[in-house]
């Protein structure tokens, strides 16, 4: 027997019991005649005790065991003479009277334990040792319980399961797919779903009425620290429905599991605002709502003052941050240099600073009045000791740069805590998305996303003002959903295509075999996908989704631990009717590698 006990589950009722434990050796302290180690499995650890006076051979034989040696060890519980309050099993230890080594260890590359000095180059690299520190897995073992209470939450409500393929058609509209070559339909591709989107409308023609599946989804993207190219969503699907069955049912959802999983109460309805006005007030279509720091709109206030950075642009905006006006010059240079970083993009920075005594202090005041400048802090709601940032330019890019000095300051500020949760619902996004160098509407969501009733009439002559029936779930400033309400009409869906740039031929191709079941009856329908991994990283505090993925890529979309993807051989080229261009494709992976 390997054991009777796991290393997390002994307690003092365990006094004076003959136990069987397995293993690995996290660390070894040696004091005088006795070694003492902490042998730790999935459960946690347990702290065992050599004795040199009582068993010489024995204690010998563990003074020779190293880091991640694996151990089987005999021994009677007692109760600790000095208890460690930080460990659950720290009122006892275990007076070993039999040891064997299961097997031996190299010296890892880092530290197993919570904060160890491995960077994340090389945790990736030997992540089977990464797992066995207790906070991924921690992070892992969150996932596994918020699966399974999703899983129920949905069942109870008359949700089904259903498996989608895998192995798809190309649909390139969105972002890249990851395509599979077909050995046995020559020189044609399968692609990887980026969602079962396709598969769930076709359910909802077949009749399931309710779908949901916690599905694999891939998407061959630009990596960040909420990306992978390979993701998991809950995806779900409702017939016979309008937007409100859908936001109350999913909200529903994420209260369930913030009180089964983090013991969190929502007792009122999530807020709703929409696109526009987060868009006005934040910048941001996923707005952070833990604090308030609203956008307040300036041109009309500052034109006229022959002050040519306000003048000559499209939109002056600024936002007011509480109990900064203390800021040295040095302060604000560095702000302005943030706002200045290439990802940014913004040209500069003004500032008023509201002081205490009533006076204000600003770098344009060589243009506006102090009562000007009061006008100015009246429009904020500014109180003495608070400081105004002001930015100028092409509105989209302004409110871009403006969101991001906002979420800066709200880090500053300690505004962002991670133990607070500040959900809501941005609806009424625009269903159409113009851009100006292919000269063509794109989807802001998918083609098959419903317009506003209201709005229709509007496709033929303002398609750009068009609302879609559209909605994500904000948390935090992190979209965790989305989705919309399905077209289910044939011939509205075909205008789509149109609207959209697609041919009837380029339609047919991609989707005809959908618009083939919409004449078979199809009834109305929406739905909704949430990442499942920010889902997560959310509720375990974590800045990035790969701690709670089992083997993630890096930011190249590579897995340095099997070092994929890689060349395949010869062969399987052959197979494919597969020729690669060998100049090319080694240029392609080094750069990859190196970056």
């Amino acid at each position: 027997m390997y054991r009777t006990h796991t290393c997390g589950e002994l307690r003092l009722e365990h006094t004076g019991k003959n136990v069987t434990l397995s293993g690995w050796v996290q660390r070894a302290r040696r004091l005088g005649g006795m070694i003492f180690i902490d042998l730790r499995d999935r459960y946690g650890i347990t702290q065992l005790v050599f004795n040199m006076e009582s068993d010489g051979a024995l204690c010998e034989k563990a003074d020779k065991l190293g880091r991640e040696y694996i151990v089987r060890v005999n021994g009677t519980v007692a109760e600790r003479s000095n208890k460690n309050p930080q460990l659950p099993t720290g009122d006892i230890e275990l007076l070993v009277t039999e040891l064997q080594v299961l097997n031996e260890a190299k010296i890892p590359p880092f530290t197993i334990e919570e904060k160890t000095d491995g960077g994340d180059d090389i945790r990736m690299k030997y992540r089977y040792l990464d797992l066995r520190r207790t906070n991924v897995r921690q992070n892992l073992e969150l996932r596994h319980k918020m699966a399974i209470e999703t899983r129920r939450y949905l069942d109870e409500l008359g949700f089904l399961e259903v498996e989608t393929p895998i192995l798809i058609g190309s649909t390139p509209e969105g972002a890249r797919d990851f395509v599979v070559p077909s050995r046995m339909n020559q020189g044609e591709f399968y692609a990887l779903p980026q969602s079962p989107q396709l598969f769930k409308q076709l359910l909802m023609v077949s009749g399931f009425d309710r779908y949901f599946q916690i599905a694999k989804c891939f998407r061959d993207e630009d990596l960040r620290a909420d990306r992978q190219p390979e993701f998991t969503q809950i995806d779900c699907e409702m017939s016979f429905v309008e937007q409100e069955d859908v936001l109350n049912t999913f909200e529903g959802m994420v209260k369930y599991l913030f009180k089964t999983i983090k013991g969190i109460e929502f007792n009122d309805s999530f807020p709703r605002i929409t696109w526009s006005d987060a868009m006005k007030y934040y910048g941001s279509d996923k707005p952070d709502m833990r604090f308030d720091m609203k956008f307040v709109e300036l041109k009309q206030v500052v034109s006229g003052h022959h002050f040519a950075v306000f003048d000559s642009v499209e939109y002056v905006a600024g936002i007011c941050a509480p109990t900064c006006a203390h800021y040295t010059r040095k302060q604000l240079d560095q702000l302005t240099d943030f706002v200045k970083r290439p990802q940014i993009g913004a040209k500069g920075l003004a500032y008023i600073k509201c002081d205490e005594n009533g006076a204000y202090k600003s770098s344009i005041d060589k243009f506006y009045s102090r009562e000007d400048l009061q006008s100015i802090a009246e429009l904020f709601g500014a109180q003495s000791g608070d400081l105004i940032l002001m930015m100028a330019g092409d509105r989209r890019k302004t409110q871009k740069a403006l969101n991001e000095l906002r979420l800066e300051m709200g880090d500053r500020l300690g505004l962002r805590n991670r133990n607070t949760f500040a959900p809501l619902w941005v609806i009424d996004f625009p269903l159409f998305e113009w851009d100006d160098e292919t000269q063509r509407f794109y989807a802001m969501h998918h083609p098959f996303t419903s317009p506003n009733q209201d709005d229709i009439p509007l496709l033929d002559t303002d398609a750009g003002a068009v609302r879609a029936t559209a909605y994500d779930m904000v948390v935090n400033g992190v979209e965790l959903g989305g989705g919309s309400i399905r077209i289910h009409n044939s011939e509205l869906q075909h205008k789509m295509f149109r609207l959209l740039g697609f041919t009837d031929e380029q339609a047919k191709s991609q989707f005809g075999f959908l618009m083939d079941a919409f004449r078979y009856g199809a009834p109305p329908h929406g739905g909704i996908a949430f990442g499942f991994d920010r889902l997560v990283s959310l509720f375990a505090g974590l800045e990035s989704i790969r701690d709670c993925i089992a083997f993630p890529k890096n930011n190249s979309g590579r897995d340095v631990m099997i070092d994929a993807p890689s060349a395949i051989a010869q062969e399987q080229l052959d197979e494919l009717s597969l020729i690669i261009d060998t100049k090319d494709a080694k240029c392609a992976t080094q750069t990859a590698k190196e970056n």
